[in-house]
């Protein structure tokens, strides 16, 4: 995390950092929603919200994918979400950017508790546990549209 970016209190061994200032233009406290999906999903990371380049050189870097991604998730616990592919998909999808960012941070807080969508059998159990945990924050089913 960049020590110099804003930082919100750590709740339950989650602490979010906010390293792009246009999260704040996307949605209406940022780090309050992230920390909260977070929760809901248990378990502790390193939350920061970034902007494309930097999820972009990690991409590059970490998995040889030199393109932004929405979210990089690492173990332990670090999670990175790009706010432009963000702000993007949840245009193109036509949801909100809040409920967007809130299916992130529970979809990376999952792959960090094992869970994975590289198999149909495996997305479909990851995709409804998402779901559940949504439900819990009032978000609706980020798969109905599909």
């Amino acid at each position: 995390m960049d020590p110099s970016s804003s930082r919100c209190p750590a709740q339950a061994g989650i602490s979010v950092a906010v390293q792009d200032p246009s999260w704040y233009r996307l949605v209406r406290n940022p780090q309050a929603i992230a920390r909260r999906a977070a929760s809901v999903a248990g378990g502790a990371a390193n939350i920061l919200l970034a902007d494309n380049a930097t999820v972009r050189r990690l991409n590059a870097r970490h998995r040889g994918r030199d393109k932004a991604t929405n979210v990089l998730t690492f173990e332990p616990g670090d999670i990175i979400l790009a706010s432009g592919v963000v702000a993007a998909e949840a245009r193109r999808e036509g949801k909100r950017a809040s409920d967007h960012l809130a299916h992130l941070v529970i979809h990376g807080m999952l792959h960090l508790q094992g869970f994975d969508h590289d198999r149909a059998g495996d997305a479909r159990a990851m995709e409804m546990r998402e779901t559940r945990l949504l439900a819990r924050l009032g978000v609706p089913n980020p798969w109905r549209a599909r």
